[in-house]
């Protein structure tokens, strides 16, 4: 049992308070995974640089795998515009404008005990084990402006409690693209040898991470996000909701069957999609909120500009 959240304020602007909002949605939905807490952030585009965040741990051996990676860097052309350390996580803002999937898998390797966690014009993936208090405690959260993003609670079922097992998980060698899964995609391995045939890499054995290059491959040869939905619901098997964002959208789709939980509410302003309706709530206190289940098999994007 996981917790998923999702928000978009459809005015297209990156001065929302997104980080706040998520915070209160996880808040609400913790009780459905307090392993692990993370947040897919989407705010202003960099146009002509790279945002990346790597899990590099703490101390000595942190120290050295940043290292490292400033040396990766420079190997591959990427100029380093800012970064810094933050918790357990080092963060890069770089120009490149070389090819992106080769980048993100020489990023992969470029120090061993460190993980690529998001790279993107606008996307920042944050997590952690702990709540959703605990996580912004360490990464302030909350301060995060943006127009949309996507929240994960992580209940331990099949992998350890590390930041590295938590969610969002971003796509790996795609720019931007990020998603939170509640459920299990019972033919991953046949979906995944599909992918590895074409020469895409995988960084951990989680389905969530499937799905994510499964929709960024689709997008990337011209598929509208919607449809990539609609065919994911035809090509994955297993009892899902999922939420997708890219750096101009948030989707979902849930399986035939309907087997784990989504409500949503909308109105002219804002779209906002979790796994249970207090997480709504919690973003209008006091308020009576017409709420609806999406139906089963059924998928639907918004854009910033709706």
């Amino acid at each position: 049992m996981c917790g998923i959240a999702g928000i978009m304020f459809k005015n297209g602007r990156s001065d929302h308070d997104t980080g706040v909002a998520l915070i209160n949605m996880l808040d609400g939905c913790q009780h459905r995974g307090p392993d692990s807490t993370g947040f897919a952030l989407y705010g202003e585009e960099h146009r002509s640089e790279l945002k990346l965040r790597f899990l590099v741990g703490e101390g000595a051996q942190a120290n050295e795998s940043v290292a490292l990676i400033k040396t990766a860097l420079e190997a591959h052309d990427a100029e380093i515009v800012d970064d810094k350390r933050v918790g357990n996580s080092y963060q890069a803002l770089v120009r490149f404008d070389g090819d992106l999937r080769s980048f993100a898998y020489a990023m992969e390797h470029a120090a061993p005990d460190a993980k690529v966690v998001s790279i993107g014009q606008s996307l920042d993936i944050v997590k952690d084990v702990g709540g959703a208090h605990d996580v912004d405690d360490r990464f302030h959260v909350h301060d995060y402006k943006g127009s949309h993003g996507l929240g994960h609670v992580r209940l331990a079922t099949e992998s350890d409690v590390r930041p590295e097992s938590a969610h969002p998980f971003w796509a790996t060698g795609f720019s931007d693209v990020a998603i939170v899964h509640n459920g299990q995609i019972t033919n991953y391995w046949k979906m995944r040898r599909r992918l590895e045939r074409r020469g895409f890499e995988f960084r951990t054995d989680n389905d969530s991470e499937l799905v994510a290059v499964y929709l960024a491959d689709k997008l990337a040869q011209g598929v509208a996000l919607r449809e990539a939905l609609k065919t994911s619901i035809e090509d994955l098997d297993g009892t899902f909701s999922f939420l997708v964002s890219t750096k101009d959208e948030i989707g979902y789709a849930k399986d035939n069957l309907a087997a784990k939980p989504m409500v949503m509410y909308e109105t002219d302003d804002l779209i906002a999609i979790a796994s249970e309706e207090v997480s709504l709530n919690r973003l209008f206190p006091g308020h009576a909120l017409d709420t609806k289940e999406p139906p089963p098999g059924s998928y639907q994007t918004w854009s910033k500009s709706t």
